[in-house]
């Protein structure tokens, strides 16, 4: 009986361990392979670069060369956006795409909770090293998510502060108090850093998010080789063109009131861009129509080959409100064309009063007038403007000094 009782003892014993050595093993296997997490981290740091923007075409005309950069330097990159005709030319570029219903302007609890839920889940199934967030509401929703899921490296890019801002209509002071209490409570965590794109909207984010957070790069940037300047066209008639949204915080409706001015001078006044339907300062599409049939000025709509249509025009022009950086602006400067802009957040950015061009007041269209006759008569003082435009894109605004100051921030 003794011995029995013995023999279990040291049986039990044995199994004991054999159990202690097994979770020693198990321990050291995932210690091992925790150190070995952290090693590959600290050297293959950030390798998995996710893009969060609100359509697709904005990421091509926007941040493509961006995500093309970084690709280069070893990046696996992906863009999670609303998809409509341009998958195909990010996805030729070797950049994944992670298609998602995205409405800029909606404000429906269920829709924006449905958007929410699936950039958590496209973040927890993928876990990207680092996300980059273009535009207001990608931001927010795309901070909450990276915070959650413990994204290491958030980088935020607000293009221009928005009509949430800007406007005092009852839809965006609705929404402005939450949108800068989500700015205080996200964009102020460890892990976060901001780029704004001009002065002024950095000076009014550092009430909201601590300075040291915040970064100044201005823009896009523009790639010079592409957009290159060429001779003014031969023609008797002198052409501007607007290149933007047909939006009314564009300046749209002062320029068309500026043309009625003109009408008697042989000016012709283009549109290029479409109506947004998602943002409340939309020109309805019918009002463009009736201005294009009565030849105040010529709408286009949307066009592709933006290089051709500056260089094809005398003048480049945008009266906008304010701005974060225009882009098209800088591939007019880069075309060597002079530019008419307002004396605004953005816009004052690109232009030089006098240099490069001409700076008006907002919503002023006699001034606007003014500015447009003042180039229009005198072709010397547009090419002057116009290489200057030019040498400032080279030293300031290119693409590839853009994208090192971003890709520094990685």
């Amino acid at each position: 009986m003794q011995t029995n009782i013995l023999k279990i003892i040291r049986n039990v014993g044995r199994r004991s361990r054999n159990e202690h050595s097994i979770c020693t093993q198990k321990y050291m296997r995932m210690r091992t392979s925790a150190e070995q997490r952290t090693h590959n981290s600290n050297n293959e740091e950030y390798k998995k670069l996710f893009y969060l923007v609100a359509d697709d075409r904005y990421f091509c005309s926007h941040r493509l060369p961006l995500a093309i950069a970084a690709k280069k330097q070893g990046y696996e990159v992906t863009v999670v956006t609303a998809v409509s005709n341009y998958q195909d030319k990010i996805e030729r570029a070797g950049i994944r795409v992670i298609p998602i219903d995205f409405k800029r302007g909606s404000i429906n609890p269920f829709v924006e909770i449905k958007t929410l839920w699936k950039i958590l889940l496209a973040y927890r199934k993928y876990r990207p090293d680092i996300v980059h967030h273009v535009a207001i509401k990608p931001v927010l929703y795309g901070t909450f998510c990276a915070l959650l899921t413990r994204v290491p490296n958030v980088i935020n890019a607000i293009a221009g502060l928005g009509y949430v801002f800007t406007q005092n209509h009852l839809k965006a002071l609705l929404v402005r108090y939450p949108m800068r209490l989500a700015f205080r409570l996200l964009l102020n965590r460890a892990p976060v850093k901001t780029i704004v794109q001009n002065q002024d909207d950095k000076q009014q984010l550092s009430t909201l998010i601590n300075p040291k957070k915040i970064f100044l790069i201005p823009g896009a940037g523009v790639n010079p080789d592409l957009f290159s300047p060429s001779e003014e066209p031969v023609t008797s008639t002198i052409k501007v063109t607007l290149v933007a949204r047909m939006l009314w915080t564009k300046g749209v409706g002062e320029l068309v009131a500026a043309a009625h001015l003109l009408r008697s001078y042989n000016i012709q006044i283009q549109l290029i861009g479409d109506p947004d339907d998602q943002n409340p300062a939309s020109i309805p599409i019918q009002t463009l129509k009736q201005w294009n049939e009565e030849g105040i000025v010529t709408w286009q709509g949307y066009q592709s080959n933006i290089v051709k249509i500056y260089q094809e025009s005398h003048i480049a022009i945008l009266p906008s409100y304010r701005e974060g950086l225009p882009k098209s602006l800088l591939e007019a400067a880069a075309c060597g064309r002079p530019i008419i802009t307002c004396d605004v957040p953005g816009c004052r950015e690109i232009v030089k009063d006098g240099y490069n061009g001409i700076l008006i007041p907002t919503k002023d269209s006699v001034a606007l007038a003014k500015a447009i006759q003042t180039l229009a008569n005198d072709k010397a003082l547009r090419l002057t403007m116009g290489a200057n435009g030019r040498k400032r894109i080279e030293t300031e605004f290119s693409e590839q000094i853009i994208n090192t100051q971003v890709l520094s921030l990685y």
